[in-house]
């Protein structure tokens, strides 16, 4: 760009859009509002009650006592890269199952930790087998974490977690668990499932602005953490340094993305409002009926219905359908924006989220609309009206 280009720039002026993909979405008005107030210091004494207030919150929705639950800066990749990285020195060896894009971005980490990797590899689209995962800790005694992720974004598959949890009972092996897009629209119970490790991200179900990592660890982590022989890899996301920020001691550490805390701290507020089993509800209401109106419009959802994550849905799509057009002219006609599959479904699905606040009813049936008219006007073989029928039988319960 020229200068005079650059100098002659208008006012800001960006397009609304319904964001009903695997995230970012879309943000209530309070969350807005509170993210432009006025600006403090990242030591400022108001600051550090709001810090307080968002710490006691990710308590809350973590269902955790753990002294450390704390944002890290950046997105929910930050938090998982900062989990790793802070955990594993050189020569230390990681467990990581392996069923997604994001389960492959965490053995991808363990790697450039300089650690030993053994995965746990499973289909796309199919849930971990806790029996490979204890074959793989039993012949890895010293491994020093397990990671998986319980709410695979690219194949909308809901890890279950109970029988991996029991498995790690007795183990010196750390539970590092991706709870990404699953924390804040399904049960993610850390001190109840035995998780030493969780990270989350500010974008999807907690339905803030992008930008901030929810991260929580127990005791055992927390000295692992401090105990380490090396320095951690990254200084920005050394998570014994952030302990030193967002614990007790409050000592510097870096400038805190202050108005996107404030958003956070909304957000967070909201969800307590409505309380944790009526936001369950919700989700789970509100994916049924999406789920049940794509089914009776004909189309298939890969993942078996007890494995899904009512807030990410997993469709594939249709023969005579071309996925970029499709998905265009949702955003050009409807403003609507749903997501395109990654690596392996790459091109052969859509990924449909409801999280936060564009998880409304008037926006599943709008999406469904839209998708009727497109349909028709492409050809395609579809049971017309069906779908809209079917998730006004859900939702009118």
């Amino acid at each position: 760009m020229r200068l005079q280009e650059a100098r002659d720039m208008k006012d800001l002026n960006v397009s609304r859009r319904i964001l009903m993909g695997p995230g970012p979405v879309d943000v209530d008005p309070r969350v807005l509002s509170a993210g432009a107030l006025p600006m403090l210091s990242h030591l400022d004494p108001e600051f550090l009650k709001i810090m307080d207030d968002v710490v006691i919150a990710m308590r809350e929705i973590f269902q955790t006592k753990n002294e450390f639950a704390a944002p890290v800066p950046g997105t929910g990749h930050a938090g998982m890269e900062a989990s790793l990285v802070s955990l594993l020195e050189p020569g230390d060896t990681a467990v990581v199952a392996v069923h997604g894009v994001f389960g492959e971005r965490m053995a991808d980490i363990v790697e450039r930790a300089g650690a030993s990797l053994v995965r746990v590899d499973t289909e796309w689209g199919e849930p971990v087998d806790p029996k490979a995962v204890k074959k793989a800790l039993d012949e890895n005694p010293d491994a020093k974490l397990f990671a998986i992720v319980h709410g695979e974004t690219s194949t909308g598959i809901l890890q279950p977690m109970e029988e991996i949890t029991d498995l790690m009972r007795g183990r010196d092996t750390l539970l590092v668990v991706d709870t990404v897009s699953s924390l804040g629209g399904v049960e993610v119970q850390v001190d109840k499932w035995g998780i030493d490790v969780s990270y989350a991200g500010s974008q999807k179900c907690l339905s803030a602005p992008p930008g901030m990592a929810p991260v929580t660890m127990n005791e055992k982590a927390v000295d692992i953490v401090r105990s380490r022989k090396t320095k951690v890899q990254s200084w920005y996301l050394d998570l014994s340094m952030l302990l030193g920020y967002w614990g007790k001691e409050r000592f510097y550490h870096h400038t805190a993305p202050i108005n996107t805390v404030y958003s956070l701290r909304e957000a967070l507020r909201l969800y307590l409002e409505e309380g944790r089993e009526a936001n369950f509800a919700r989700y789970a209401k509100n994916g049924e009926a999406l789920q049940a109106g794509l089914e009776a419009m004909g189309l298939r959802l890969p993942v078996p219905k007890d494995l899904r994550m009512p807030q990410l849905n997993v469709v594939e799509i249709p023969g005579g359908i071309e996925d970029k057009e499709l998905r265009g002219a949702l955003v050009r006609r409807y403003g609507i924006e749903i997501g395109g599959g990654l690596g392996k479904f790459a091109g052969r699905v859509w990924r449909i989220g409801l999280m936060g606040y564009s998880g409304k009813e008037e926006n599943i049936i709008l999406l469904l609309t839209a998708l009727n008219s497109l349909f028709a006007e492409s050809g395609v073989k579809f049971n017309k009206d069906a779908g809209v029928e079917a998730a006004l039988e859900v939702l009118k319960d």
